[in-house]
């Protein structure tokens, strides 16, 4: 076993390639494996993604024809769906593409996507430092070639109660909710597609429905008058007809374009209607942008990303390699949202396709998903930015760090509308506003908490945002994102003073600490009193931050409120369970309501129990002797236990969930996982894989000494590259 350490500032994990002077390729460079097909794909669920900057495409050849989903973060319509741009076609009169020379190659390296066939090459990518997407063709033998923009926006589209599952109402839809036609303008060889929300948005409904017109002013609003457009220049190309048709279980209008050329390039640029200024967005020169350029300054932004970081077996056991190139293939799906201004959605990222194909009882639009385009549940979107510390990736969580910080005034009013104390209250569903979901708001009889959701999954859950602070310190961006951290704290502590007074005449317990109650442990111990979870994200956050101001000799007048605050936080709850001490969910709970197992969170995220800390003796009693630990453990979806077997130093437990998890999903492309709890492909499923995989292979003490290998196989031979704390570049080899 060898490893190399070198020390990497965060600052440095967050650097772009600059435009003016890129690296070249190098000898000993990592060169990930193209993925490639020879074979045509049935339907959209046999798509490839393609992506870079905020886009993603879907890419597949059906029946001859090339046909693309292009989707861009940050696309939300007035009900908060998170629209599609629309398709494309190529169809080419000659059939270039059934001969048996035919091949369809993600190009990782590139970042991009190759299709080849009958004399015929279609390259396929989107530039990396602008929204824009190039489709440049070449062929051999010539003829005619048909472009075609199919819009199933091309009239307003009545949402049904099951729809609207895809938006924030949900099932408290009006009478009248509406997907709205776009406007579509097509002229010689250009197109132009605009979708612009109504004044009036699923944002008013919320506030009125939450009790919050008196701060309304208050409150961000993104949805309101918001403009999304999409620009085709075909030089070439000439319009021809419009046509209508059908794909999958839903109609669409066509407009054909026409060429003869051998070679032609199409461009696309889209805006979603908000553009915000951004340290951490490369900066380039937003001039019309030539697909040479693109090509050569995108493909050196590809080839830099896996430099960052890489994993690498020999081949020699075929579940290893499996899973290490389905961790690839997801990382690669994560880059194509590298600067986007919203953060990739846990449930099908910028890659959903015709959810009939997800779920047969679902015949609606390409625009559909269950849970939600504005809708973030933070549990599920954890899982999705945490593995980007260990791989280097740090520049790609801003899109999410940033989403929270937008929302903070909004947190702020929110707990002082409601409670009249301090703090950012964050729910576990969130809206793209920063208030609840109004569905799961739920109804509220009088004299009740208004601040609450009266939901039995959802009520009194506000610890997930705790995450995402541990992140922003852990990513090196403490001073950014301080009144984040801080508001989120100062939330707990006040809130929990706040509702002790209300029920009795003391503030604090009998040890002079907060009773947290009622709380949660996750989304399944209810109304539970001292829940583990919260209590290990406070301890551990309130650590970091002090911490953190400590190396860099803070003065701040916050700091005595911050270490006054780490005293009254409780002790983690234990429990005796067959004679061996466990981690407890809590004191006690009234209910359990859903299937995950927070007891195990003070071994993840929060790192309190583990290898190389005191106790790791009574987690691994929780792991193996919980009743509920046992009866919930899965692979699917967000469960954690591949990440809790490999924490713990359970090797067996690692590699046999980690197969699992990242073993191929049902679709042609195997990073593309089934639906599980949520919406295919599903991503917190490839997030937590790549957690645990990582976890499998690096891992720290408590004092920050690094363990090697501490839950991977001894007879899979690797070599990797990743990340400890303070940017500490590793690389191992056994």
């Amino acid at each position: 076993m060898s490893v190399c350490v070198k020390r990497l500032f965060s600052v440095l994990l967050m650097t772009v390639v600059c435009i003016t002077a890129v690296a070249k390729k190098g000898v000993g460079d990592y060169i990930p494996k193209d993925y490639v097909w020879t074979s045509q794909s049935q339907n959209s669920s046999g798509s490839m993604p393609c992506g870079g900057h905020d886009i993603g495409m879907n890419v597949w050849v059906e029946q001859g024809d090339v046909l693309l989903y292009i989707a861009q973060s940050g696309w939300f319509d007035e009900n908060n769906s998170l629209l599609k741009a629309g398709r494309w076609r190529l169809h080419f009169d000659n059939k270039p593409f059934e001969g048996n020379d035919f091949r369809q190659t993600l190009r990782l390296d590139e970042g991009c996507v190759y299709i080849k066939g009958g004399g015929t090459e279609v390259r396929i990518w989107a530039d990396v430092f602008q929204p824009m997407v190039f489709v440049t063709v070449a062929s051999k033998q010539g003829g005619r070639a048909v472009l075609s923009y199919e819009s199933w926006r091309y009239q307003d589209r009545p949402l049904t109660k099951a729809e609207c599952q895809q938006c924030s109402y949900k099932w408290v839809l009006p009478a009248d909710c509406t997907t709205f036609a776009d406007s579509i303008r097509a002229k010689d060889s250009f197109l132009e597609v605009a979708h612009v929300n109504r004044e009036k948005t699923v944002f008013d409904f919320t506030v009125d429905r939450e009790h919050l017109n008196n701060i309304k002013k208050d409150l961000y609003n993104p949805l309101g008058g918001r403009r999304m457009r999409v620009v085709m220049n075909a030089p070439g190309f000439s319009l021809a007809s419009t046509s209508n048709g059908q794909y999958a279980s839903t109609d669409y209008r066509a407009w054909n374009y026409v060429t003869n050329k051998r070679n032609c390039e199409i461009s696309i640029s889209l805006d979603n209607g908000e553009r915000m200024a951004d340290a951490n967005q490369p900066s380039v020169n937003r001039q019309p942008l030539s697909s040479s350029v693109s090509k050569k300054r995108s493909s050196i932004w590809w080839h830099n990303y896996w430099q960052r970081s890489w994993i690498q077996t020999d081949g020699t056991h075929a579940e290893a390699a499996r899973i290490v190139r389905n961790y690839e293939l997801f990382r690669y799906m994560l880059g194509c949202n590298a600067y986007g201004l919203w953060p990739t959605k846990f449930n099908g990222g910028l890659f959903t396709f015709d959810p009939v194909y997800v779920d047969e009882k679902s015949p609606f639009t390409p625009d559909y998903r269950k849970w939600g385009g504005g809708t973030m549940t933070a549990q599920n979107q954890r899982l999705v930015y945490w593995p980007m510390l260990k791989s280097g990736d740090t520049d790609m969580m801003v899109a999410q760090f940033d989403t929270y910080l937008r929302l903070l005034p909004t947190a702020t009013a929110r707990t002082r509308c409601y409670w009249g104390h301090e703090g950012a209250s964050f729910t576990e569903q969130l809206e793209n506003f920063g208030l609840p979901n109004p569905a799961e708001y739920g109804k509220h009889p009088e004299g009740s908490d208004l601040g609450v959701e009266r939901n039995a999954w959802l009520e009194y859950e506000w610890d997930t945002a705790l995450e995402f602070c541990m992140m922003m310190m852990q990513a090196g961006m403490v001073e950014k994102y301080e009144p984040l951290i801080e508001q989120c704290l100062r939330f707990f502590d006040e809130h929990y003073q706040y509702m002790a007074r209300k029920s009795g005449a003391k503030a604090l317990d009998g040890d002079g600490k907060l009773v947290i109650y009622p709380g949660s442990g996750c989304e399944t111990y209810k109304m539970a009193y001292n829940p583990s979870n919260t209590i290990a994200a406070l301890k551990a956050v309130l650590k970091e931050l002090t911490s953190r101001r400590k190396e860099r000799g803070s003065k701040d007048t916050n700091e005595r409120d911050i270490l006054k605050m780490a005293t009254r936080i409780p002790d983690i709850p234990l429990r005796v369970i067959a004679g061996d001490t466990c981690i407890a969910p809590a004191i006690v709970w009234a209910r359990i309501q859903n299937v995950e197992t927070p007891q195990l969170y003070a071994v993840f995220p929060w790192r309190i129990y583990g290898l190389g800390r005191e106790h790791l003796d009574i987690a691994r009693n929780t792991y193996w002797k919980d009743p509920h630990a046992l009866e919930m453990r899965s692979s699917k979806g967000w469960k954690q236990d591949n990440i809790w077997a490999a924490c713990l130093g359970l090797t067996e437990e690692a590699r046999r969930l980690t197969v699992e998890k990242l073993s191929d999903g049902p679709y042609r492309f195997p990073a593309f996982w089934d639906a599980g709890f949520d919406w295919a492909p599903d991503c917190n499923r490839g997030g937590s894989g790549m957690i645990g995989l990582q976890e499998m292979l690096l891992q720290e003490t408590s004092d920050g000494k690094l363990l090697l290998f501490p839950a991977w196989p001894k007879e899979w031979k690797v070599r990797f590259r990743l990340y400890g704390s303070d940017g500490r570049m590793v690389e191992g080899e056994n």
